[in-house]
Order: C-alpha cells, then structure tokens, then sequence
C-alpha cells in the first residue's frame, strides 16, 4: 500500500518530529562541529546574556550556522522571539540557508545533592508537564530533582542533556554516571571550560566526557555558551 509521506509526518507530534530531526544532527557532531556549524548553547537578555533574540539569531544565520538552540535560564522567551525572526525571514525572502532553531531551556537541579544545569531541547513549551519549569525562577524541592527536571522535558517530547559537566563540585565521572541512570539523553561534551578566543573545546576534559558519552550511550553535543555579545565567544 502507498504511504502518503506528508499525511504520515502530520500525526507525528511536532515536539516528536522536532526530537528526532535533533537526535540525527546530534550523531554527527565532532569536536569541530562548534561555533561554526551548530550551537546549542545560547543566552540572551531573557535570562543572563546581553544579546537580543533578534541579535542572536541574526548573527547566526550571518555566520552561517546549521542549526542550534537558545537555552535561557528557565525561559523559552527567547527562542519564541527569535522563532518570529526566523518566520519573517522566510515570509519575505524565503528560507535563504536560514539555520533550524529548536527550542531550548537550562533548568537548574541537583544531582548526588549538588547543583547541575540541565539542558532541554526540542519540547513542546505549551506541554504541561515543562510549564513550571518556564517562569523564570529555578526549581524548588523534589521538582528540582534531576530526575524530575529529565522526566519532565521527556514528558514534554524533549531530550535532555547535562551542561558542562566538568564544571561541578563532584567528578564529572560520578555526575555523568547519575545522570545516565536518571534518564539523561546527551551530555555537553564538546565544551571550552577556559574562555579561549577563538572557542574551543578544553582537553583533557572533552576527551574524558567523550569516553563517559560511549560507556553509557549518550548523545554528544557542543556549544559556546555564549552570554556576551559574539556567539562564537563563551563570555
């Protein structure tokens, strides 16, 4: 029986089409795959960076990036407005090699009871599942819980990531383990733990999260996280 592609896609839930268009661009990524080609790890003036949405994303497209993510601090305030930018964009000139945004989020929780930063990524922000996870404050009490704050962005269609997980107060083998066994999708992998200009990512940390990605089957992911006025810098 012939299979109407189109109609096909359409049952399929956006956040669901939106995960696994991620899950394949996040097999391919490579130490070098950041700033230039894909970036999923972004702020702007919504939460802590000094950009506007309508900056960043501009930015972006100019610097010719594929893909990448706004990840505010407990907020998609930014990826919406920068999601208008895309569409009037492409409602004027059409879509010129613009980049593919997905939506993204850092969540702060807490995992073997210290502070970690959660990344979320292409979710469903009207889901109600991640709402109270997007009002701009951190998370309180068990909603804090890493495995909460995990089952919650899958709850909502996302994947869920660990930010730069060599930047806590506990070895990021011992983090990276319980993150796994909470449900965690990826971890930053490809990640500049010193503010090098031009970026890029620190070893030997990037070598050591790579071998934790493989052990427990985890995507890879790369990003600047950028909060200054150049999205190629981490400031």
């Amino acid at each position: 029986m012939a299979i109407n592609t189109a109609r096909a896609l359409a049952s399929i839930p956006s956040a669901a089409r939106d995960a696994d268009a991620l899950e394949r661009v996040w097999e391919t990524i490579a130490p070098d795959s950041c700033p230039y080609s894909y970036n999923f790890h972004l702020h702007t003036r919504c939460s802590d960076g000094q950009l506007k949405p309508e900056t960043l994303i501009e930015q972006a497209a100019k610097i010719g990036l594929q893909g990448l993510a706004i990840t505010d601090h407990h907020t998609v305030s930014g990826y919406n407005a920068a999601q208008l930018w895309l569409d009037e964009m492409r409602s004027r000139y059409g879509d010129y090699s613009l980049p593919r945004l997905w939506t993204g989020v850092e969540i702060t929780a807490r995992l073997l009871e210290v502070t970690v930063h959660i990344l979320g990524y292409a979710f469903d922000p009207n889901n109600s599942a991640i709402a109270s996870y997007l009002q701009g404050g951190e998370p309180q009490g068990d909603k804090a819980q890493a495995k909460c704050v995990i089952e919650a962005i899958h709850q909502a269609g996302g994947l869920a990531v660990l930010a730069h997980p060599a930047r806590y107060k506990k070895p990021a083998k011992k983090l990276v383990t319980a993150a796994a066994e909470a449900g965690i999708d990826g971890v930053e992998t490809y990640y500049a733990y010193r503010k090098t200009n031009p970026w890029q990512p620190t070893f030997p940390q990037t070598r050591t999260i790579e071998k934790l990605s493989d052990r427990y089957n985890l995507f890879k992911t790369c990003g600047t996280d950028s909060h200054g006025p150049d999205i190629l810098l981490r400031l």
